[in-house]
C-alpha cells in the first residue's frame, strides 16, 4: 500500500476541529474534488470523487472515533484505502495530521494514480483543513 501524509495547524481547539471533521458527509463542502458523500448509516459512507480525469466511488466505514484526537476509516469496496486524522493540541491551536494509505490493483491505473496521488491528496487535505478553519473562524 502507498502511504501519503499531510499535516496542518488550525487555529482552533481540538474539540472544535474534531466536531467538524466528525461530520463526514460535510467533506463534500470542503473540497472541489469531492462531488458528494452519501451516508449509508452505521458510520458508513459512499464517497464520489473526481480525480486524475476519472470518477471514483468507494464506500468507507469509520473504524475509530476518539474525540477529540482520532478519526479513522477504511474502505469497504471500491478503491482500497484507509486513513486516519490525528489531532494534537499545540500552542497555535490544533495540529491535524492525515495519514492515508491506498492500494490500486491495476498496474496501469496504479502508475497514473501514484504519480498524481501525493499532490492530489495534499491539495484535497489542504482544501479540507483550510475550509474547516474558515468555518471555525468565520
Amino acid at each position: 500500500m502507498a502511504t501519503i501524509k499531510h499535516s496542518e495547524i488550525i487555529k482552533a481547539s481540538p474539540e472544535r476541529v474534531f466536531d467538524l471533521l466528525r461530520r463526514v458527509e460535510d467533506f463534500a463542502d470542503y473540497s472541489d474534488l469531492i462531488h458528494s458523500i452519501d451516508s449509508l448509516g452505521e458510520n458508513r459512507y459512499r464517497w464520489h470523487v473526481r480525480a486524475v480525469g476519472m470518477d471514483w466511488a468507494f464506500d468507507v466505514a469509520v473504524t475509530e472515533i476518539e474525540p477529540p484526537h482520532v478519526l479513522a476509516w477504511e474502505s469497504l469496496e471500491g478503491v482500497k484505502n484507509q486513513g486516519r486524522y490525528q489531532l494534537r493540541e499545540v500552542p497555535e491551536g490544533t495540529e491535524v495530521a492525515l495519514t492515508l494509505q491506498y492500494d490500486i490493483r491495476n498496474r496501469l491505473m496504479e502508475k497514473a494514480v501514484n504519480k498524481a496521488a501525493k499532490p492530489l491528496v495534499g491539495k484535497v487535505s489542504r482544501q479540507i483543513l483550510e475550509r474547516v478553519e474558515a468555518r471555525l473562524n468565520g
